[in-house]
């Protein structure tokens, strides 16, 4: 299995999220660009400010490595015409992947007609522009029938709208990463919620976000039908994968 080319590499905290300069912040995005050449990760997957820097690194690099970003994040509220800006500039940027932060409260009061919307507009502008859609649904914020219902929604519209032929440059991914849950719940990916996800969001691609910190976890999602996996510990990921091969 090369699980690299499953793994987008994630950070995604701004300098006062993370309690460090600027500065500190910018050394962080350089080290995670210089781990993901080493080890050829599918994806890099930043904040809209650190692409430039990301396409400069990996061009010099001559590196395969693909870059993404996040579209409204981690709230997901903004107007549709926000999130086609927003997705606009990323793109002239030069991102390869755009991962957009559904209303995900919307839906939960009932507006499943404006996730049909955004759904439709972003994937349109995406397909357009050949870059690949992933649509974050926040699954903390959502019942397990709710998560079945928007992922079921999601794959509908995708369908209906571009056809089967580009259900492989659409994703319903898991989570922000960035949802506060109470009492210390899970917040991202598990492999119950992921199977459910998998089971009614196919055949869509599907990825994994938060929660997948280690390579026995990385390998289940595999399993599961799990097409991309967004973590912050794919170095971990990939060290376990290399010992295991060696037979430590």
């Amino acid at each position: 299995m090369q699980i690299h080319q499953f793994l987008d590499a994630t950070y995604l905290k701004t300098a006062t999220q993370a309690k460090i300069s600027e500065q500190e912040n910018t050394q962080k995005v350089v080290y995670l660009l210089e781990e993901a050449i080493v080890h050829n990760y599918k994806l890099v997957m930043l904040r809209v400010n650190y692409i430039k820097l990301a396409k400069r690194l990996l061009a010099d690099a001559k590196s395969s490595v693909l870059i993404g970003t996040v579209i409204d994040f981690p709230e997901g509220n903004a107007s549709l015409e926000k999130k086609i800006e927003a997705v606009q500039k990323a793109i002239n940027l030069g991102a390869d992947e755009l991962d957009f932060v559904l209303n995900y409260n919307a839906f939960k009061a009932g507006n499943s007609n404006l996730i049909k919307e955004e759904v439709n507009k972003c994937t349109q502008f995406c397909l357009a522009n050949n870059k690949v859609a992933k649509f974050i649904i926040e699954v903390a914020a959502l019942t397990n029938k709710e998560i079945i219902v928007i992922s079921q929604l999601i794959k509908q519209t995708v369908i209906e709208n571009f056809g089967l032929e580009n259900a492989k440059n659409v994703f319903v991914k898991s989570s922000t990463g960035f949802y506060k849950t109470e009492n210390n719940k899970p917040n991202g990916a598990t492999l119950e919620i992921m199977k459910l996800i998998s089971k009614n969001a196919k055949p869509l691609k599907i990825k994994a976000a938060d929660g997948v910190k280690d390579f026995e976890t990385a390998v289940k999602m595999i399993s599961l039908g799990v097409d991309r996996i967004g973590t912050s510990s794919a170095k971990a990921i990939i060290n376990k994968e290399q010992n295991t091969k060696k037979g430590y």
